[in-house]
């Protein structure tokens, strides 16, 4: 099965040996989001709620340049540096979709790109 390459430029770019997303048949991957301004090198992390705002937007920046939207994201996973952060994360989180949630996990890990508190994968679906 073929696959397409998705990156635009109104998500960060990609930091490492990695593309944005990746189409392949019906399924979108897309590479874990930090909080990373497009276009920039500017991180959003003046507090944890603003962090997991842009986190999302770039996560929605991707879909759209598939063709596609959060109502389609069948799975996610979220990372987190303390799991403490779970609760204003989760909150953020659950107002970008409405009400028909895709399947995920919540895991809190011993670190991440650029020390932020938060990174986002989505796989979605057509």
């Amino acid at each position: 099965m073929a696959k397409e390459i998705i990156n635009t430029p109104n998500a960060p770019a990609p930091i490492g040996p990695y593309n944005q997303a990746v189409m392949t048949g019906t399924l979108l991957f897309i590479s874990g989001q930090i909080a990373l301004k497009p276009g920039t090198a500017e991180l959003v992390n003046t507090d944890i709620i603003a962090e997991t705002h842009q986190v999302m937007q770039n996560l929605k920046s991707i879909l759209a340049a598939a063709s596609m939207e959060l109502g389609q994201v069948v799975k996610t996973t979220i990372f987190l540096s303390d799991m403490e952060l779970f609760g204003q994360v989760n909150e953020i989180y659950g107002k970008y979709f409405d009400g028909d949630f895709p399947a995920r996990e919540t895991v809190a890990v011993k670190g991440l790109p650029k020390n932020v508190n938060v990174e986002i994968s989505m796989i979605a679906a057509k």
